[in-house]
């Protein structure tokens, strides 16, 4: 079987708007086969189209370690209609990422998104109107709490965008919350970058705040400007995409669902 989404891979393994924006210039396959389904081997669940186990761009086999997550992959598959839309299949996406991108290389995945440790979204809060001061406090403090209080890492405050050194001792605190698994550092990676912070991504892997709560906190400001100015509309339809790659990567990090 052709390898999956061969022809538009992202530049980077880790960057699902990238893989998105590739997919764009390109043809969209046919639809193929009849029905996608999972079995579990030795090595984990492998993804089968038509009973044939299917491979990633890398040419591996597109096992994964969960059951939840295989059966996420196969919706997405069985989902498809006429042509096949790797923009509408996230979960399948990140796994493609994963075993391609951080199986082997898991300490530098990791360490790229501790980066965001050093000039995290919740560090730089505005300076006016008083509301939008509230809202930010209102979804962010509970994360810098968190922060400070259960894993040791008391952060600095600033208004603008100056930049802050932080205290090395708060880095080193937040990175041991680190996970060590490949696909949970894979997905904590996605949903830093997606966020623009690594506390807010630490927070929902740790159960601290759930997807909606996570998804509220990293766009409080453009949900101010919206308020204020109107919604673009191809703005718009990345956020959407933006924020369902943030749900494969809640489900990879086996986050807690939103509230009810």
């Amino acid at each position: 079987m052709r390898e999956l989404f061969e022809d538009i891979s992202g530049h980077s393994p880790l960057d699902p708007q990238e893989s998105a924006r590739q997919s764009a210039r390109v043809p969209l396959r046919k639809r193929f086969y009849q029905i996608a389904a999972f079995t579990e081997t030795p090595d984990g669940f492998a993804v089968l189209l038509d009973d044939k186990q299917v491979r990633t761009p890398s040419r591996e086999p597109l096992v994964v370690p969960t059951r939840d997550i295989a059966q996420a992959i196969v919706d997405e598959w069985n989902a498809q209609v006429d042509v096949i839309d790797p923009t509408t299949m996230p979960v399948t996406r990140l796994a493609n990422s994963v075993i391609a991108g951080v199986v082997d290389r898991v300490e530098d995945v990791a360490e790229d998104a501790a980066k965001y440790l050093q000039s995290d979204l919740l560090f730089y809060r505005a300076s006016h109107p008083e509301a939008l001061i509230a809202r930010e406090a209102e979804h962010w403090d509970p994360v810098l709490d968190w922060a400070r209080d259960d894993l040791g890492a008391h952060f600095i405050m600033a208004e603008g965008i100056m930049h802050v050194r932080q205290p090395d001792q708060a880095i080193a605190a937040a990175r041991k919350a680190f996970p060590t698994d490949p696909w949970a550092v894979g997905a904590l990676h996605v949903a830093t970058t997606v966020t623009g912070s690594a506390l807010l991504a630490l927070a929902l892997m740790h159960g601290v705040r759930d997807i909606d709560q996570v998804w509220a906190a990293a766009n409080v400001d453009e949900d101010w400007n919206v308020a204020q100015w109107g919604a673009d509309e191809e703005a718009m339809a990345r956020r959407a995409g933006r924020q369902r790659d943030l749900r494969a990567a809640a489900l990879m990090l086996g986050a807690r669902p939103a509230s009810a």
